[in-house]
């Protein structure tokens, strides 16, 4: 009987060895908005997700969030690796943005595949390396990119199929890393001019073309 680790398309090249180890361990059911860790917690399992989406957040002394990177099925926590790897701790926040199944895989078992898999250490250090690459674009957004085309970008990757954005303003404002007083008087602007409705704990898209222009501004 197939197990879910013959299931999942990005652990398809992992050696037959590794794929037993990892298939005797139980995945998790995690609600939405649980907290997964905290700064200064230490990393006890590295994660591999199954379904849904984890946002890694960081917190400055000023109290305003940044949505530093989300992971999805296939992708891997820096910090999570960092943690299992060498023992340092937690320096930002996760939080699971929807309902989650992952598979917790303890110490032990990551660094004996670690060392006995090539496969699985490829895994790893591709998806870490990818999560660098999404810090990357994190701080070339920040410091490059203006609030409106960010803005943008974030309402049309985070609407559903019916145009919903179920984040709030300071959510927002978290995952374009600037405050939410910010991302309320952009979202009135974009409402008076009918991109946007704004409904209680939601915003609607109106006018994806619209959006889709603002979010390429600047780009080439």
């Amino acid at each position: 009987m197939a197990g879910w680790a013959d299931q999942v398309s990005f652990l398809a090249d992992i050696d037959a060895e590794a794929r037993q180890a990892l298939q005797v361990l139980k995945p998790m059911h995690v609600p939405q908005r649980t907290t997964l860790f905290r700064p200064g917690d230490a990393a006890q399992s590295f994660v591999i997700l199954l379904s849904g989406r984890i946002g890694v957040y960081l917190t400055g002394r000023n109290g305003r969030e940044l949505l530093l990177y989300s992971v999805t099925p296939g992708e891997t926590c820096v910090q999570t690796t960092l943690g299992v790897l060498g023992g340092a701790p937690y320096s930002g926040e996760a939080v699971a943005e929807s309902d989650l199944v992952a598979v917790m895989v303890p110490p032990a078992v990551f660094e004996r595949l670690m060392a006995s898999s090539p496969a699985f250490r490829a895994f790893v250090f591709k998806a870490f390396a990818d999560r660098l690459g999404d810090l990357m674009f994190v701080l070339e957004q920040v410091a490059f990119v203006k609030v409106e085309q960010r803005l943008a970008h974030a309402l049309l990757e985070r609407a559903d199929e019916e145009g919903r954005v179920a984040l709030t303003h300071q959510e927002l404002a978290a995952v374009i890393g600037t405050a939410r007083e910010v991302v309320s008087r952009r979202l009135e602007a974009l409402s008076s001019k009918g991109v946007v409705e704004n409904e209680r704990g939601q915003i609607r898209l109106v006018d994806r073309g619209e959006l889709s222009r603002m979010a390429r501004v600047g780009e080439g």
